[in-house]
């Protein structure tokens, strides 16, 4: 699972939980701008990540969001708007994963995340008689 949080200057935010909590920021290049990794300290994984409400992001509310991994997100969100729940950020690519932004009907707001297609290994090919390595 992972969370992150999307707010209008993520630059502020970023400084606040490394002064609050401690975490270090390691900035993730957005094309004209910088998101933010968040390390706990000593941790080799982030906690989480702080963007910039730019762009799809823009209509995502300001609150630490939880990605929730799904097995095909395109069903997912047909039920989720079956069962009563709202699509706030709509499908989109994540080089070769897949996310939306949903409502719940309480209220509640998560993403949903589709990771990519795992290739399988390629195979070599050995002689007969011959041990592969």
């Amino acid at each position: 699972m992972w969370t992150d949080l999307t707010v209008p200057d993520a630059v502020a935010v970023s400084g606040f939980y490394a002064a609050v909590v401690g975490w270090k920021s390691a900035g993730i290049e957005m094309g004209g701008y910088q998101d933010y990794c968040m390390m706990p300290p000593g941790a080799k994984k982030p906690a989480g990540g702080i963007c910039h409400a730019r762009e799809e992001n823009k209509n995502l509310p300001a609150q630490w969001l939880v990605y929730i991994t799904v097995a095909n997100l395109r069903k997912s969100l047909k039920a989720c708007a079956a069962k009563g729940g709202v699509i706030v950020a709509p499908e989109r690519d994540m080089g070769g994963a897949k996310m939306a932004v949903i409502r719940d009907p309480a209220g509640a707001v998560a993403a949903l995340f589709q990771p990519a297609e795992e290739k399988p290994a390629k195979k070599t090919k050995t002689k007969p008689g011959k041990k592969s390595k």
